[in-house]
């Protein structure tokens, strides 16, 4: 992990004071909300639906164990609202469970959030993350957001090219660039090294794939003009080969055309995605003509040298543990089930699920799952937390990581440990065997918190849960990627689940949109693409038994070890959208609930 200097750390402290004083001048009236609002934004606060919200970057997901325990405190200590706040939330909601307090919540793009904490304390939970090296800059605005990549970097056995330095140098470069602090709108980026694309690239507004040339030279894959939200887009090829020590010149090339021509007019249309497939073939000569440019000129200033890259991949050629090494196991990739176990078939049920090869073939990655019964997708409340970072320390040289789809891996893991492990993330509630699995679920929170979210996600979340707890069910059914938005901006990202679920409003009302056969492009899924919507929208009532439906028809109809998405694909919509359309019928009763109050400006989309 890479390892803050001391110019890093006055970076973020001088920032976390900065804000302190421009929260004590708002305060005092000094300072107006529109003057206020770019500031708190720069730093990651928005106003939410019932109180401010924080989101905490997380770069390319990397975290240990020191930052978790903090993240821990700042959920207990925090993020607690007062007893008149909580009652107005609930009675404005109506929510169908407790809406959830002390709690962080593990976001699509690798951050973690908090929905309780009160702005007279968000200074002080500043100084608290820059004890750790953490901080907000960027996770909001017009600006580049915070660098995903692959959660498996460094460790996945079929990577080619660590991404890790590449996405560290990226974040230095583009953190509180002031050439790009005020985008036409939002922009993220995405890398990945790997020969299967675990960092959604084409979804991404610049996607880097790293790769070697004919003659062996590393270099990148340049896509853009990814992006879901109201016009859900794949990203194109820029480039098939940028060696990569040009990286940040040519970033800066793509985001100087996009700067200059991005619209400013109107906000759903202001994304690069929009100027890349409205320009077309135009764009590509734009970027290429200012990259030329930026090299005949300052090019120099921004071309990252040997010494550089070396300085900084070095904080990551140290981190596997001391460990004693077993050669005696996984040539087959299989792990004996221990004598000690007491639960032997949810122990390899577990082992089948939540853990992957290593690229040393005597350690593994696991996942801790964060989808379980009665929590949302991806909340981790305190005691989670602090059990994580207990299990980073004991069991993975004190480093984690988050991922996409809202769960953390512990990456260095040896194998002798897995029992002890899996006993530890059992006492922990986060044992459940079931990523990648049909209640693995994606979900963004929705309108228990958003502003700008037309229907809740959580409650479609548990309810689908509870229709596909049984694990036999859920071995039977295999491979399928669940994504919930509650809202266009699809920060559920369900344009990319394999069956995805939107929430629209109709009359003021809660409705959901059900779509199959969207990718992120991630290994057996194949290419990514958008899923696509099999009919009009469902009652909140009705979606858990459409989805059943939907289900059924793939256990009828598949062949031996073809997935959920394949079969989609092989058979149509048709058959599918004519299972939904039944269940429907079967089901409607009770009609749509929940009306959706309020709206903010300021809400954020991930």
């Amino acid at each position: 992990m890479y390892l803050y200097c001391d110019f890093d750390r006055q970076v973020i402290r001088l920032r976390a004071a900065q804000y302190r004083d421009q929260l004590q001048r708002y305060l005092r009236g000094q300072l107006s909300d529109d003057d206020f609002r770019p500031l708190r934004l720069q730093n990651g606060w928005y106003v939410q639906r019932h109180a401010p919200m924080l989101r905490v970057a997380v770069p390319y997901g990397q975290i240990n164990s020191r930052q978790l325990r903090v993240l821990a405190r700042l959920a207990q200590e925090f993020d607690q609202p007062s007893a008149e706040v909580y009652r107005a939330a609930c009675a404005q909601s109506s929510p169908s469970a407790p809406l959830a307090t002390g709690v962080g919540h593990f976001t699509t793009r690798q951050n973690v959030q908090f929905n309780w904490i009160a702005l007279e304390r968000s200074a002080d939970v500043m100084d608290l993350l820059a004890s750790v090296d953490m901080h907000g800059i960027q996770t909001s605005g017009n600006c580049i957001r915070n660098i995903t990549c692959d959660a498996l970097a460094g460790v996945a056995p079929d990577e080619l090219i660590d991404p890790r330095p590449y996405c560290e140098i990226i974040r230095q470069w583009s953190t509180l660039h002031p050439e790009f602090a005020y985008l036409p709108r939002k922009f993220k980026i995405a890398v990945t090294g790997a020969a299967e694309d675990r960092a959604a690239t084409a979804w991404h507004d610049v996607g880097l794939h790293l790769h070697h040339d004919a003659e062996g030279q590393a270099g990148f894959r340049v896509l853009a003009g990814g992006g879901m939200g109201r016009t859900p887009i794949l990203a194109g090829t820029l480039r098939e080969f940028l060696p990569w020590h040009q990286i940040l010149n040519y970033l800066e090339a793509i985001l100087r055309v996009y700067n200059c021509w991005g619209r400013r007019d109107n906000q759903y249309k202001a994304r690069l995605k929009i100027l890349f497939k409205t320009l077309g073939q135009r764009f590509v000569d734009d970027v290429e003509a200012e990259y030329t440019s930026i090299l005949q000129t300052d090019g120099a200033l921004h071309t990252v040298t040997q010494a550089e890259l070396d300085r900084v991949s070095a904080s990551f050629a140290d981190e596997m543990p001391d460990m004693p090494v077993n050669q005696s196991s996984f040539a087959t990739n299989t792990i004996a089930i221990d004598p000690l176990v007491t639960d032997p078939s949810g122990y390899a049920t577990w082992l089948a699920h939540n853990v992957r090869p290593h690229k040393n073939p005597d350690l593994r990655c696991v996942t801790l799952s964060f989808k379980r019964p009665g929590v949302a997708p991806g909340d981790a409340p305190a005691h989670s937390l602090q059990a994580c970072a207990d299990m980073a320390d004991r069991f993975s040289a004190g480093l984690a990581r988050i991922t996409h789809q809202q769960n953390l891996v512990l990456p260095w893991v040896h194998q002798a440990s897995l029992p002890a492990l899996w006993q530890s993330a059992c006492q922990a509630g986060l044992a459940s065997a079931n990523v990648g699995l049909i209640t693995d679920v994606v979900a963004c929170p929705g309108g228990d918190f958003c502003a700008l979210a037309f229907a809740r996600s959580t409650p479609i979340a548990s309810a689908i849960s509870r229709r596909f707890a049984d694990c036999g069910i859920l071995q039977d059914i295999g491979p399928v990627d669940l994504h919930i938005s509650g809202c266009i901006n699809s920060c559920g990202h369900h344009h990319s689940g394999h069956i995805g679920i939107l929430g629209v409003d109709k009359d003021g009302r809660e409705w959901y949109q059900v779509s199959l056969g969207g990718s992120d492009g991630r290994g057996p899924s194949g290419p990514a693409t958008s899923g696509q919507v099999i009919g009009p929208s469902f009652a909140a009532t009705e979606v858990a038994d459409v989805v059943q439906a939907v289900v059924g028809i793939y256990l009828t109809h598949r062949t031996h070890g073809e997935s959920l998405i394949h079969c989609v694909r092989r058979l149509g919509l048709p058959p599918f959208r004519q299972a939904a359309d039944t269940a429907r019928h079967e089901t409607r009763e009770g009609g749509p609930v929940l009306h959706i109050h309020g709206n903010c400006a300021d809400a954020p989309t991930d």
